[in-house]
């Protein structure tokens, strides 16, 4: 996990202990529901938990800041996030039962009180939230329709309410229609692995009643 620490400092004896256990917990539960894959299972801390713990570099959550995660498939960005962040609600939603599965056999292990998983499609979650984050699980127009009604009105943090989206790639033509409410963060500002080079971290500012 020295990837992580190079990023992240001042993290307490419990967070150096949670991130420190999470690729191994991981590595049991992917040999029984696989939800990462092969190849990837073996750089987890890069290019699931160092790339899910890229927003917590444009936003430090506030105690009492609820948070949604879309698609959380076998919890990113949520698990890393939530353990950076213990005084920030998580739900983590994903339509597939058995990646959600997953999600409260790792939160259980690691203890993450502040975690809940739901087995729901996003259309179904009734809360509001003050952030909805996700990896990309569709075209970004697409996602903006299906989440913009769950960001609460009410701001308690130094970034707007709304949607933070983990992207790769090219991807101008999906966020035109929102400017200036978007923003583009490039994470190679961030991390220097070249596994970064064409990541990207989209906030979009949601006003709600």
């Amino acid at each position: 996990m020295e990837i992580i620490l190079k990023y992240f400092t001042g993290l307490t004896d419990g967070q150096l202990d949670q991130f420190g256990r999470l690729g191994a917990i991981y590595e049991e539960w992917n040999a029984k529901i696989n939800v990462i894959s092969r190849k990837d299972i073996d750089q987890l801390y890069e290019r699931h938990a160092l790339h899910s713990l890229s927003i917590a570099k444009i936003i430090q959550f506030k105690p009492g800041t609820k948070v949604l995660d879309v698609g959380t498939g076998g919890g990113f960005p949520g698990i890393p996030l939530a353990i950076l962040f213990p005084e920030t609600s998580f739900l983590l939603v994903d339509s597939i039962g058995k990646k959600i599965r997953v999600v409260e056999e790792v939160a259980k292990a690691l203890k993450l009180e502040n975690v809940k998983a739901g087995h729901v499609r996003v259309e179904d979650v009734k809360q509001s939230f003050d952030f909805v984050v996700s990896r990309a699980v569709t075209a970004f127009p697409r996602f903006v329709e299906l989440v913009r009604d769950k960001v609460s009105g009410q701001n308690h943090n130094d970034l707007p309410n709304g949607i933070i989206y983990l992207k790769g790639g090219d991807f101008e033509d999906e966020i035109s229609a929102f400017r200036p409410s978007v923003k583009v963060y490039e994470l190679p500002d961030f991390f220097q692995e070249d596994f970064f080079e064409t990541k990207k971290l989209i906030h979009l500012a949601v006003k709600n009643k």
